[in-house]
């Protein structure tokens, strides 16, 4: 696979309808009509009665299960899915080989009551990805009837993370990050989690030079009530994918590109072989830490602290009218020497107030400082 030339078609292939964090039902399906090589159907229905697309490409004899939007909030790989669907209508070879060795069932948006209301949980409030075992939900319900239907040799688990996430505990930023889940308490490293693992391994490997040391792994504690988990216990190789965030990419555009890669990166592999071997450098991946606030503001002056603090920034994610907002709020005061701003301002021992001349305390919600008579946007 070479990625100069993946970088190039992404160029061309990239999906122009569907931008930025807000991804709804009603935009993917602005671009159905000039897909011409996939089935598309209804498998079922959302609490809500929104329904729930599937997407069939190819009639090879490998069989890969991806899923996106389990939380309707984390929309980045579904817009990446649609860059390698675009793909796969082009005559390229690396789209023609796909579809010839691999049969891929997709669902694109699993929770659209969720991605409507741009929330991590369903319309009744249950995360989805917390109710394998249960299947309390419509739509893990009609998860795991595709599953079953479909019987698939691999699942791919496709998320989206929070902008706290670091490679370990250093400020590199997390921009990927990826995990072979547990399928037992013991965490025992089963062939299928192996294969998991040396996937993976050949993702990070392929994406070093555009993400130096910028992919981390998860903790595999085990959770059967996890997808992910659940799908492994049952001897299915599966990957969990998070897209995450990358320099001032709040869009997460970017990311897409990134993930795009990724995607296409570990079916490549599935389907050339999976070397068993590779799965040893998937430890060698370093695990997230929360090391980043989206801002901070160091060795700041304020009323009541006669030692300078460092303030730190979080975005909240709002819907207002069918767009996105990001507020800035105030999550920490005090020494974060052990902490990274996305941006960084200093404030070289100056007071730091709000417009009217008050102290920030945590909680609140802000979109300037003041700092030296000077107005400071804390926005994206």
């Amino acid at each position: 696979m070479n990625l100069e030339l993946l970088n190039r078609l992404f160029l061309e292939v990239k999906t122009p309808e569907l931008y930025g964090r807000y991804i709804t039902n009603s935009d993917i399906e602005k671009c159905f009509d000039y897909l011409s090589k996939p089935k598309i159907s209804t498998v079922g229905f959302s609490v809500e009665k929104r329904p729930i697309y599937h997407l069939e490409f190819g009639n090879g004899p490998i069989k890969i299960l991806l899923w996106s939007q389990m939380h309707g909030n984390e929309s980045t790989s579904t817009k990446a899915l649609f860059d390698c669907f675009r793909l796969f209508e082009t005559e390229e070879e690396l789209g023609r080989q796909i579809l010839e060795k691999c049969t891929l069932v997709v669902i694109p948006i699993l929770n659209p009551d969720g991605a409507e209301r741009y929330t991590r949980v369903n319309a009744n409030e249950v995360d989805l990805n917390r109710d394998a075992q249960a299947l309390s939900q419509p739509e893990s319900q009609v998860l795991r009837q595709v599953y079953n239907d479909f019987q698939p040799d691999y699942c791919f688990n496709l998320h989206g993370q929070r902008t706290i996430f670091s490679a370990g505990d250093t400020n590199k930023i997390a921009t990927l990050s990826f995990l072979s889940p547990a399928q037992d308490e013991e965490r025992q490293l089963t062939r299928n989690r192996k294969e998991a693992m040396a996937i993976i391994s050949e993702i990070n490997a392929f994406l070093q030079s555009e993400i130096p040391n910028g992919i981390g792994r998860y903790d595999d504690g085990f959770n059967l009530n996890c997808v992910g988990d659940t799908f492994q216990s049952f001897g299915v190789p599966t990957v969990l994918y998070e897209s995450g965030h990358y320099k001032t990419d709040y869009n997460r555009e970017e990311v897409r590109r990134l993930t795009y890669i990724a995607i296409l990166k570990g079916i490549e592999t599935i389907m050339n072989g999976v070397e068993m071997a590779r799965y040893k450098n998937y430890f060698n991946i370093p695990e997230n830490a929360k090391c980043f606030y989206d801002v901070i503001i160091r060795n700041a002056k304020s009323y009541c602290n006669d030692a300078l603090i460092d303030i730190a920034i979080q975005y909240k994610e709002v819907l207002k009218d069918g767009k996105l907002e990001f507020i800035p709020t105030v999550t920490e005061i005090s020494e974060l020497n052990d902490k990274y701003g996305h941006k960084e301002i200093e404030a070289n021992g100056f007071l730091v107030t709000t417009e009217d001349n008050l102290d920030l305390n945590v909680g609140f919600e802000i979109d300037f400082v003041m700092l030296k008579k000077e107005r400071i946007s804390l926005k994206p």
